[in-house]
């Protein structure tokens, strides 16, 4: 008799201990995939009552139990996952704690406008916070990995930061006879450079002919640098007036010699590497080919004959 009492106790155990386990290594509820945040600061506590609301786990102080005897004690990350169909209150707990986050991307390409950075930041719904519209140039061009609920001011900070980078990194490397004297003035004029040209292989052509210009004590004469003061870098939508072309302030190097009172845009690193190292070149003019790119001069006389050919292939267009 105690010995069948002992064998029905043991069976008992072992059914108990089955089903314990099951509850643990088992399928959960959730037949879908299901995206799930665990947010700054949380405790397993309160995300198993969120596990349980989303209908991923059973209930939350049995998932917390067996947590407790049958999981690890290693600490949950804060962040977005991605919890599988099915997954078992084991995997899911094992993927809080040594999952990988769910990181989402922003792009800002070479040449945007920090207007244009802050509204591209703005309109991301799944970033949090105010940002103010940064200052122009201190952005780098990239491609930047964010978290859902990340704070816009931190990604702004990271933009920022591999800005500063990466000019601490290149301004060393600089040639020896550029047109620059500090790395404020080679944003500036990257700047410029960047939005003149949107073939690689030019720029360092025309970075050294607007070097050219600024040792020369030249007017630049730069459109973007009219565009500038009127639209903070967007795009014009129309032909530039006379009356722009003429007017006087921080920017127009139509009106004033030298580089513009600041950047007009966020330059990327080739544009900023081209200033650094500009072609050696005797060119002061440049004009549209028509095929995206420019042709060079030397001589005005020569520029007003490229500028002669630019015009007639735009009247055979139809452009003019």
């Amino acid at each position: 008799m105690i010995r069948a009492l002992a064998a029905l106790l043991l069976i008992a155990v072992a059914v108990a201990g089955g089903w314990f386990a099951w509850g643990w290594y088992g399928p959960g509820p959730s037949e879908e995939e299901t995206s799930f945040i665990v947010r700054s600061g949380s405790t397993l506590t309160s995300v198993a009552g969120d596990l349980e609301q989303e209908g991923l786990i059973g209930e939350q102080e049995a998932f917390l139990l067996r947590a407790k005897l049958l999981g690890s004690g290693d600490p949950i990350k804060a962040g977005e996952f991605l919890i599988e169909g099915g997954s078992s209150p084991a995997a899911i707990l094992d993927t809080l704690q040594h999952g990988e986050v769910i990181r989402r991307f922003v792009t800002i390409p070479e040449g945007m406008p920090s207007i244009l950075v802050f509204e591209t930041l703005m309109a991301e719904d799944l970033l949090t916070g105010e940002i103010p519209v940064p200052k122009e140039g201190s952005v780098l061009p990239d491609t930047y990995s964010f978290e859902r609920g990340e704070d816009r001011a931190a990604v702004l900070a990271r933009m920022q930061a591999a800005m500063r980078n990466y000019l601490a990194e290149a301004w060393p490397r600089r040639g020896d006879d550029i047109a620059v004297d500090s790395i404020e003035e080679a944003v500036t004029l990257a700047s410029i450079v960047e939005k003149e040209t949107g073939v690689a292989r030019e720029r360092r052509m025309v970075a050294g002919l607007y070097s050219n210009r600024v040792k020369e004590g030249m007017l630049l004469q730069a459109d973007p640098t009219i565009i500038y003061p009127i639209t903070k870098g967007k795009p014009l939508g129309r032909r530039i007036r006379q009356s722009e072309i003429a007017a006087v302030n921080g920017y127009n190097t139509y009106t004033r010699t030298g580089l513009p009172e600041g950047p007009i845009t966020n330059p990327g690193r080739e544009a900023i590497a081209a200033v650094l190292n500009p072609e050696e070149t005797e060119a002061l003019y440049m004009v549209a080919d028509g095929t995206g790119g420019h042709v060079f001069a030397e001589t005005l006389a020569e520029h007003n004959e490229n500028v002669a050919e630019w015009y007639k292939l735009r009247r055979e267009r139809g452009e003019m």
